[in-house]
């Protein structure tokens, strides 16, 4: 995948347009540390992180990332204070309703990957009608993992690839790294070429376990509600200063 033109003026002179990541995943982590460090509820931080993943959208979008992949909520989420869970189900379904039209206006494609069957029926429906309105766009495509979990993914697909078996429709034989692929929640995605993890935690918390194989990996002890243009900048200039070899020499 070839990424578009760059078209915003900020584009930091020092970064090589032909050396950006395609595709860039990021783990959102320190919204309730940074709230609390400021004497706030938690569920402020959460509110100041949907600004700051909006405004790191806007920025792949203008400097030409094709890709980029949100861990919003895993599936062992649902294990927080149930007061929190309510307020980011909320969430999610208030900042789709009010952003899905700015979405359009920037030619965002939006799609949702994880156990989706699970979530609120409102907040389904939201995601249905966003991830349909914005099929046809050609700009950055937005993966928002929710209720996601990378080894249940890979269950999930294992399970399906099972069915066709038993079904006749597949041969044991038959089954190799591409159609476990197929099955996956983010079939049709590209791999991230870079994992970005704010607030220091040295682990990937188990987000795309398959797709993450080759993924650079960027930590940050900068949380999440303060992750900005600025520090976008320095994680690319790390980036590129990486040799991507996969293995070979």
């Amino acid at each position: 995948m070839t990424a578009k033109p760059i078209v915003s003026p900020k584009f930091p002179a020092d970064l090589l347009q032909n050396r950006l990541p395609h595709h860039i995943a990021v783990i959102m982590d320190g919204n309730g540390r940074w709230a609390q460090r400021r004497g706030l509820p938690r569920i402020m931080g959460h509110q100041r992180g949907v600004d700051t993943l909006k405004s790191l959208l806007r920025c792949c979008n203008d400097w030409g990332i094709s890709a980029l992949t949100a861990y919003a909520f895993s599936t062992e989420n649902w294990g927080r204070p149930l007061e929190e869970v309510e307020f980011l189900m909320t969430l999610f379904e208030r900042v789709l309703r009010k952003e899905l039209k700015e979405m359009m206006e920037e030619n965002v494609r939006i799609r949702f990957v994880g156990n989706l069957a699970s979530l609120p029926a409102s907040l389904q429906e939201e995601i249905d009608r966003s991830m349909a309105d914005t099929q046809n766009n050609t700009g950055i495509q937005f993966t928002v993992a929710t209720n996601y979990g990378g080894r249940q993914e890979i269950v999930h697909a294992c399970q399906a690839i099972a069915q066709k078996v038993e079904a006749g429709l597949l041969k044991t034989e038959e089954i190799d790294e591409t159609v476990l692929e197929k099955h996956l929640y983010t079939a049709g995605l590209s791999y991230p070429d870079l994992l970005i993890r704010t607030s220091g935690e040295m682990r990937i918390s188990n987000f795309l376990l398959w797709q993450m194989a080759y993924a650079e990996i960027y930590v940050t002890p900068t949380l999440w509600p303060d992750f900005d243009q600025a520090e976008l900048h320095k994680a690319l200039l790390d980036y590129q200063q990486r040799e991507r070899r996969f293995g070979k020499i």
